[in-house]
């Protein structure tokens, strides 16, 4: 049995995936012809997926209920993650799919290690959502305990928009939120219906009106670089360069440092600040530590 009343809701699902993947990703020649739409085309997905370009278009209408043998040739055709899978046959079934949990995500190794070798540099494993995975001393120095936060919580965007001393540090507040917001948004358009994002999104926009607003506003484009200025508590004020680096292995996961121009006051607060956490005994820490 399906739920007719979310037939529309997996509809626009089905749009959205359709829209991030192109000819080349499922294997389709690419015949050079502009598109008046991005990504493949109703008849393309019909056709990988084994049924009539009718029928498909009769999903994307709502106008259908979805035979589990197609929703799993969807799954195959639209690339879905198991988030994404998860969402479509929630959609679809009306309450006797049980998804498969999805055990929570750990730092790769190799930006364990990489972490560890940065005991003069501020550094974060950021993932999925921008859930802090992992971090060295110096960032707990400089940021926040994060030990001291639940790991369920522990949340870049979370903590910017919901913690008060978190959000105190930023001399620059707005300009690092609304680059927050952008990174979700991003995330967001390329893994549509996840339902992590949406509760994240869900409780931000809840917890803050000016996350509500921009989150509402028009498409961001997020940065991989960019410059905050934060007041220490500790080492006063500080101008920081920080850069966004994606793993190879698994490109949802991202090693974000922030560094400062030598012979500054700032490079001379994170060397204060690294010297003060200085433990040859202190490893990187991690959301399973």
């Amino acid at each position: 049995m399906y739920s007719k009343e979310h037939l529309p809701e997996l509809g626009e699902f089905l749009r959205e995936c359709r829209a991030q993947l192109s000819p080349r990703t499922v294997g389709l020649p690419e015949s050079g012809a502009s598109r008046r739409v991005p990504g493949l085309r109703r008849e393309e997905v019909a056709q990988l997926a084994g049924i009539s370009t009718h029928s498909y278009a009769r999903l994307e209408q709502g106008r259908a209920p979805v035979p589990r043998s197609v929703l799993a040739a969807l799954v195959r055709v639209l690339h879905l993650d198991d988030d994404q899978r998860d969402h479509l046959f929630e959609l679809a079934a009306s309450g006797e799919y049980e998804p498969r949990r999805r055990p929570a995500q750990k730092v790769h190794p190799q930006l364990r290690r990489i972490l560890d070798e940065l005991p003069t540099t501020p550094a974060l494993v950021l993932g999925r959502h921008l859930d802090i995975l992992a971090w060295n001393p110096l960032a707990a120095a400089l940021l926040t305990d994060f030990d001291r936060i639940p790991e369920k919580k522990r949340n870049y965007a979370r903590l910017l928009f919901t913690d008060p001393a978190f959000r105190e540090l930023y001399l620059d507040w707005r300009t690092n939120a609304r680059t927050c917001v952008a990174h979700l948004r991003l995330e967001a358009s390329r893994r549509p219906g996840d339902p992590g994002m949406a509760a994240l999104v869900g409780e931000l926009s809840v917890a803050d009106a000016d996350f509500r607003q921009w989150w509402a506003g028009r498409q961001m484009t997020g940065l991989r670089m960019g410059t905050k200025r934060l007041r220490h508590p500790l080492v006063g004020d500080l101008t920081l360069d920080w850069d966004s680096l994606t793993c190879t292995a698994d490109p949802t996961q991202k090693l974000v440092i922030s560094t400062a121009d030598p012979g500054t006051p700032s490079h001379d607060g994170l060397l204060f600040l690294a010297s003060w956490t200085a433990d040859p005994h202190t490893p990187a820490r991690d959301a399973a530590a």
